[in-house]
């Protein structure tokens, strides 16, 4: 095989998506209107800057209204094209399905390269596109609603929000246009670590699965695996920092654009992070192995790799010389089609990406559902829940005061027990619910089938099946 018989992005999605439903038993038509993209608007507008108007080409596509809202992410990259933008919101159809968030799959892209202007043309330029897509509602609580993607944050999606509040003056439930934003303009605890978060809880519950991780070949718990990152931006970041700090995993790997560091005894993924940020990328830092050629460390020697930056990133130049028995894929479409094919044959075990970045869109809906009701998760019971566990703590302090010696609560119980959930811990509590049950239905399919042989195919088979059923019930 060559180089050119690489799949494109969208033809990997069609791949896929046609591995899975030769195995089902759908009606061609139903079929086919699961597949086909429902409408991409390409938008062309100008902006005046630096004395000049300048023009950008943005696209927002809709796969699927299945169910409505649809949702998908904005991103800002100079390699946006519709092709792309298509390949991705197919797969936002088939990530709510499969995780249970009721929205039907979009996605946008601006092709623009936003570190080449200041915070203020960013602006002007989000602010027009926005405007561009809410009057077609193509941002809109009902209809579509748009979150963060690679090249946008917070700020962009609080711009967003701004304008379409300012076109929208008597819509009180503007806020819902768009999720992902900062807290103080109704965002919710626990949005901007959301996908590293589901990362990392998706590897949790594979590390429950035994007969998951012995196809891995792998044993035991996350404590002490070797792990490299792929892209320490803000997905790679968070996952890697909860698997070192909360499960032990050893970060011996970190790839980055300017290459990528090496560290047998694990790296300290802040001290990275914090040094990528001043500096632009890992050249110089202190105490680990610099590679030059940072896609080469794809190839080293570990226990779980995490492709969490761009798609394609495994092909069929590299598939045959990963090592990683584990590859869950962080980003999306990080492995092609061919690659996949390759992997599978060697026995390489992939968490697919439509389950296991799905945290953000998880959280995207918890936001939603937030602006929405117009109230603070834990707002209503936290006090409730802390006065009832007050009355358990006293009967045992009465109960402390009469033993004596002979028995006492342990240590910090009391402080932990009284303290009532807050939004945050009720977030983190509802993306490990969704990223257990979404494998658990993954993993039924995967084992007891004798007709599937990996992940990938039994998540396209759970969430194509819960599309086709939304249809159906729609009279289609």
């Amino acid at each position: 095989m060559t180089q050119q018989t690489e799949p494109s992005f969208r033809e990997s999605v069609d791949l896929m998506f046609n591995r899975a439903v030769a195995l089902m038993d759908l009606p061609p038509g139903l079929e086919e209107k699961i597949r086909v993209c429902n409408a991409t608007y390409t938008v062309r507008f100008g902006v005046r800057l630096r004395g000049q108007i300048q023009t950008f080409t943005g696209y927002r596509s809709v796969h699927s209204e299945h169910m409505e809202p649809v949702k998908g992410g904005i991103r800002y990259a100079m390699g946006v094209n519709q092709d792309e933008v298509e390949a991705l919101a197919a797969l936002m159809t088939y990530k709510c399905a499969l995780v249970e968030a009721p929205f039907g799959g979009s996605k946008g892209g601006l092709r623009i390269d936003p570190r080449q202007y200041d915070e203020y043309e960013l602006e002007q330029i989000t602010r027009r596109f926005a405007y561009e897509l809410a009057k077609r509602d193509l941002i809109n609580p009902s209809q579509n609603v748009p979150a963060p993607d690679m090249g946008t944050g917070e700020r962009e999606m609080a711009w967003i929000a701004d304008q379409y509040a300012r076109m929208n003056t008597t819509d009180i439930n503007a806020r819902a246009c768009v999720t992902g934003k900062p807290l103080n303009s109704g965002g919710i605890a626990g949005r901007v670590e959301a996908t590293g978060r589901g990362v990392q809880f998706a590897l949790r519950e594979f590390f429950r699965d035994e007969r998951g991780v012995k196809k891995a070949g792998l044993s035991g718990t996350l404590d002490g695996k070797r792990v490299i990152v792929q892209g320490l931006g803000n997905v790679g970041y968070h996952a890697a920092k909860f698997l070192r700090d909360e499960d032990g995993s050893l970060i011996t790997g970190i790839i980055e654009r300017d290459g990528a560091l090496l560290s047998p005894q694990g790296l300290d993924v802040d001290a990275v992070h914090a040094w990528i940020v001043k500096h632009g990328g890992v050249t110089g830092f202190p105490g680990a192995t610099h590679v030059t050629e940072g896609a080469e460390v794809l190839e080293e020697e570990c226990d779980i790799l995490i492709p969490a930056a761009l798609e394609g990133v495994i092909n069929l130049g590299n598939a045959e010389r990963i090592k990683a028995p584990l590859i869950i894929e962080a980003a999306n479409g990080p492995v092609t089609a061919g690659a996949d094919d390759i992997l599978r044959r060697k026995g390489t075990v992939i968490i697919p990406d439509m389950f296991a970045n799905a945290g953000g869109v998880t959280v995207s809906y918890f936001e939603w559902v937030k602006n929405l009701s117009h109230i603070r998760f834990g707002r209503m019971g936290r006090r409730q829940e802390e006065a009832r566990h007050q009355l358990v703590i006293d009967e045992l302090e009465r109960l402390d005061r009469y033993l004596g010696d002979a028995w006492s609560m342990t240590p910090m119980f009391k402080e932990k027990y009284l303290r009532g959930a807050d939004e945050l811990e009720l977030v983190r509590s509802g993306l490990d619910d969704t990223m257990r049950t979404a494998y658990q239905s993954m993993r039924d399919v995967w084992h007891d089938r004798e007709d599937i042989d990996d992940l990938r195919t039994a998540a396209y088979l759970v969430a194509i099946g819960k599309v086709a059923a939304s249809y159906r019930a729609k009279g289609l």
